[in-house]
């Protein structure tokens, strides 16, 4: 699942028993180099799905981490790019992969923008947010976009019941919460809290108007459902 690259076990061990935003500071330099960077077959997806929703002018990267989403931003958009992440040493690496973008250190649970932006992504970010903290994420954003603007992420499918990527996934979620139970400061990241119900009902709580969107170029399952799905979120 590494490069010889990435980062080594005593890292990773350090790194899971640290805070969110210090773990993130410790990984930083070797954060591409792992499977939890979204791969390029996602965003060039994503890329491409989103395109027909155009045209888009400012765009706004949540949780922005390396820099990932900044580059379909840079696709889509005719304006100013922003990246907002809270970890210094990933706000560093997005500042070395994407020089011209304007970057921010700060809170996605408290962004400090009036209504300036056409487009805002998200990527791989979200479980970092317990259930109850979404609606507050929600609102946020919305509060940052202009009237017609979007918010759109990936969603994958879950997983069928009793499969590997159901077990693996439980399996690290049911690790977390035995961590967070015994150790402090808390690391939140959990696969299973972030369903697609639970999604929907918090956006159009906010106030957007929600549509599901097939992510075609990653294909369908056996029983032609999709693999992922885009969500967008429009501010009337």
């Amino acid at each position: 699942m590494f490069t010889p690259q990435g980062p080594t076990v005593r890292e990773l061990a350090v790194q899971a028993l640290s805070s969110v935003e210090h773990g993130y500071d410790l990984l930083a330099r070797k954060f591409d180099e792992t499977p939890f960077r979204t791969p390029d077959r996602v965003l060039d997806a994503v890329t491409e799905t989103l395109r027909p929703l155009g045209p888009f002018d400012r765009g706004l990267d949540l949780c922005c981490g390396t820099g990932a989403g900044l580059s379909v931003l840079r696709s889509l958009c005719t304006g100013r790019v922003t990246g907002v992440d809270f970890s210094t040493g990933m706000l560093a690496e997005a500042r070395r992969a994407h020089p011209k973008a304007t970057l921010i250190r700060g809170d996605a649970l408290a962004l400090p923008f009036t209504p300036a932006f056409d487009l805002a992504v998200s990527f791989g970010a979200f479980g970092h947010f317990l259930p109850a903290e979404q609606s507050r994420l929600f609102a946020r954003t919305y509060a940052s976009l202009r009237p017609g603007g979007l918010l759109a992420f990936p969603l994958p499918a879950p997983p069928r019941v009793g499969s590997l990527p159901y077990w693996t996934l439980l399996g690290f979620d049911v690790t977390m919460r035995v961590r967070n139970a015994l150790w402090r400061p808390p690391f939140v990241m959990y696969y299973r809290t972030f369903r697609l119900a639970d999604v929907r009902e918090r956006l159009t709580e906010a106030g957007f108007e929600v549509s599901l969107l097939a992510i075609e170029a990653l294909g369908r399952r056996q029983d032609g459902s999709p693999r992922c799905r885009l969500v967008v979120a429009r501010k009337p």
